[in-house]
């Protein structure tokens, strides 16, 4: 019999090569094992679908419970670094030694009797986080969808109050290739009778309808909750209470007042098993934080960490970098998954960029470099090259911002953009300090 493995790296090695080729999708795999394991939540759970501002969110609601005094568990994913970053507990990213039990325990119930049963690496690794959570004496479990909802391992667990942030078009091989297919396949995580929130301002009719369908409690962003602000302050109302005088939160953009909004309605929606007060929900919100999401790194030139990766999400960057102000040049090193609608992406953030740094990631399903150059290329094209916009082919994310820097003058900007591969390349060796080289000339 083969050994099992000792260490987190040797349980992750192991996912991979047990990745069935043509899996069927649906959760009775996942179901199934959850069901030997004896898989189960003492604590409220609250489960996060929608294309972009999930990650904000599950911050958002982490951040405001822990200033409440409860004791949390969030899963995330993907990661940026290292695996053990999907998975919090009170606050704190998880060791991975200790996790391995977990992964044992997964592996143990998938193949137990000799009646095995097929996972996928991210089924796998889902399980084995979700049994430490559900080990670890919590007062609210957080959990992300990663892909849809429907489908998606996390959905084995009963959640007790849904979120759908905004729903727009990606993963179109596996959701649909519209937004309403999109949003029936992220309502699959409401339950009967139980709240769910929609933070989405213009929701698919889909997400409406399953709603009302099955019976779930549904709270509308527009109806049920909403917000209003100037530029010091902002106020939040709900069905039964209202916060005023509210400071924005920590993480910046104009989408995360949207997200935010979400995260109170869902504590309303929850009040009689997680009373919050209006301090924790100020606390919470100022110290929230999240690392990859518009995150701005003060130096010599500035640094903007964003894993935009879709159209809807590099829209928002795009709105958030030209309410940054001036810059005399802006760098953006980028580097994309090859399934994703580029064209528009480029096309979007295009006019504020004056120089790209495009780069290989470390997987295959990474566009290269090359090719990213050239759907810029063919988009300039197009446009007919109103102005020149110099580009450069990089093996990795660290080599085209070290070329970004080398080039920058101390007054400009550099974004650092596209799939988590990216932003998490350059975050390997911590947050990048830039000193461009002309401030010591």
């Amino acid at each position: 019999m083969q050994s099992l493995p000792q260490t987190l790296e040797g349980w992750l090695a192991h996912c991979e090569r047990l990745h069935p080729k043509n899996i069927d999708m649906g959760l009775a795999r996942v179901g199934e094992v959850a069901r030997r394991m004896g898989l189960a939540f003492g604590c409220p759970v609250i489960t996060v679908a929608g294309t972009n501002g999930k990650g904000s969110t599950c911050a958002m609601l982490e951040a405001v419970a822990l200033q409440a005094g409860y004791r949390t568990g969030v899963y995330t994913s993907p990661h940026l670094v290292h695996f053990e970053e999907r998975c919090r507990i009170h606050g704190e990213t998880v060791a991975a030694a200790d996790l391995v039990v977990h992964f044992a325990a997964v592996e143990s119930a998938r193949t137990q009797n000799g009646d095995e049963v097929s996972l996928s690496y991210f089924e796998f690794t889902t399980l084995a986080i979700l049994r430490l959570m559900s080990q670890s004496r919590l007062d609210v479990a957080i959990l992300e969808v990663g892909l849809g909802g429907r489908l998606d391992a996390t959905n084995v667990i009963d959640t007790d109050c849904a979120i759908i942030t905004s729903v727009d078009i990606d993963h179109v091989e596996f959701l649909g290739t519209d937004r309403e297919t999109i949003g029936r396949e992220k309502s699959g995580i409401m339950r009967t009778g139980r709240p769910v929130v929609v933070s989405d301002p213009v929701p698919p009719q889909s997400v409406i309808d399953h709603a009302r369908e099955i019976g779930a409690d549904l709270w509308r962003f527009g109806q049920d909750f909403n917000f209003s602000g100037d530029k010091q302050q902002w106020a939040w109302a709900g069905r039964g209470r209202r916060y005023a005088g509210l400071a924005y939160p920590a993480l910046r953009g104009a989408n995360q007042l949207v997200n935010a909004s979400g995260v109170l309605a869902a504590f309303e929606a929850l009040r009689e098993r997680l009373p919050i007060t209006a301090q924790a929900v100020r606390a919470g919100l100022a110290l929230v934080e999240l690392p990859g999401r518009f995150q701005i790194v003060p130096g010599q030139p500035t640094l903007v960490l964003d894993v935009a990766h879709n159209p809807h999400s590099v829209a928002a960057l795009t709105a958030n970098l030209d309410a940054m102000g001036y810059f005399p040049t802006t760098h953006a090193v980028f580097g994309a998954m090859a399934d994703k609608d580029l064209a528009p992406m480029l096309a979007k953030v295009g006019p504020l960029i004056d120089r790209w740094y495009f780069t290989d990631l470390p997987t295959p399903r990474a566009e290269s470099a090359a090719s990213l150059q050239q759907k810029w290329n063919a988009l300039q094209m197009v446009a007919g090259g109103r102005r020149p916009v110099a580009t450069s082919l990089h093996a990795s994310p660290q080599k085209a911002l070290a070329a970004a820097v080398e080039a920058a003058d101390p007054a400009d900007r550099i974004v650092v953009f596209g799939s988590f591969y990216t932003v998490g390349g350059v975050l390997e060796n911590g947050v990048p300090r830039l000193q461009a080289k002309h401030l010591g000339a």
